[in-house]
């Protein structure tokens, strides 16, 4: 089974950072939220199992977006 990868869009200071769920370093840092938000998709979308979790500028939860198949999707 593979694991979800989840990577944060989240303010820091005057910029935005990308980060992967549990790294010490980020992935990258943008001067605007839209190119970070590129980014973390981006680098999502390479693995077989991701999320990219985005946040406002007051750190709330925005959105998320998954890709790849979800090993335990709902039954509906």
């Amino acid at each position: 089974m593979t694991k979800r990868r989840t990577y944060e869009v989240a303010p820091k200071g005057d910029q935005w950072t990308v980060k992967e769920h549990g790294a010490a370093r980020a992935v990258g840092n943008f001067e605007r939220k839209t190119d970070a938000v590129a980014r973390a998709k981006e680098v999502a979308k390479n693995q077989p199992l991701s999320q990219v979790v985005i946040k406002r500028q007051d750190g709330t939860v925005q959105t998320e977006h998954t890709y790849g198949e979800d090993p335990f999707p709902p039954k509906g």
